[in-house]
């Protein structure tokens, strides 16, 4: 019921509370994607293996949340997120070597 629901997510169904997990969960670790993504093509840094990169972890993130909202097995879901943070992580770090090792333009 409406009044049941109203004051908090805490009495919603539990698979409408998974989905408003998964969708939560797309404002946290892809913000650092979003963000890179744009940097990297104004920079030209981005290459195939940013793109491979970024594809592992567009990929994980789908499978987190399909993970999330089915069968929420937390070891599988961890999995999934582990595979997304890595991908993202060495995208980071790959850019930062990449800015740094550039030439200064004179």
């Amino acid at each position: 019921r409406v009044e049941d629901v109203g004051l908090g997510q805490r009495n919603w169904p539990a698979s409408a509370q998974a989905a408003a997990n998964a969708f939560g969960n797309q404002f946290e670790l892809p913000v650092l994607f979003f963000a890179l993504v744009p940097l990297a093509m104004i920079t030209r840094k981005a290459d195939l293996l940013f793109v491979v990169l970024s594809w592992v972890f567009v990929l994980s993130r789908v499978a987190h949340a399909g993970i999330y909202v089915t069968r929420n097995a937390v070891p599988w879901r961890f999995g999934a997120f582990l595979v997304g943070a890595v991908a993202l992580a060495v995208m980071w770090l790959v850019f930062a070597v990449r800015i740094l090792s550039a030439p200064m333009p004179v």
